[in-house]
């Protein structure tokens, strides 16, 4: 009788202490999964930026650039941006749909790197990138930064094409 005691005690420990990995794996893992949000959106200091999508703007008729925050934003036409090849960019930052002039813009004159530089009355935006697959429209991914003059700043991945 002490012997199945011992079987049944032993037993219910095995099975208590493995519930309790369990649970601490789970745990685990839904803060692992937090880790990447925070990441993509970084902000800092004073108010935070809200970058939302907006439909390929009907002013651009040409050459152009546009950018999601993924690949699948990027299917399913989720723009953060887009632009008329180098004049004039728009984006919907904190519920307004904007009109920004560009000020400099290289689409891979020298190298396969993407870079441009827009300021507006409000907010100073970088995007960066590097071309990942040349078809008939050239693949970018990489990083738009927008900056406040209250310190706000947010740095976003991003993913789009230029093409004609």
């Amino acid at each position: 009788m002490k012997k199945y005691l011992i079987i049944i005690l032993c037993a219910f420990a095995v099975t208590a202490c493995k519930k309790e990995k369990e649970t601490e794996l789970i745990t685990t893992k839904s803060d692992s999964l937090k880790l990447p949000k925070d990441s993509v959106a970084v902000t800092s200091s004073g108010e935070k930026i809200v970058v939302e999508t907006i439909p390929f703007p009907k002013e651009i008729k040409e050459c152009s650039c546009y950018f999601a925050k993924s690949k699948v934003d990027f299917i399913n036409e989720k723009y953060i941006y887009a632009d008329d090849a180098g004049k004039t960019a728009y984006m919907k930052i904190d519920g307004k749909r904007l009109t920004l002039n560009l000020l400099s813009s290289s689409d891979m004159e020298e190298n396969d790197e993407l870079s441009k530089e827009i300021e507006a009355e409000n907010y100073k935006i970088s995007v960066k990138g590097r071309k990942i697959k040349s078809e008939e429209a050239l693949l970018f991914e990489g990083t738009i930064t927008i900056e406040k003059p209250d310190g706000s700043v947010i740095k976003l991945p991003v993913y789009g094409e230029c093409a004609c």
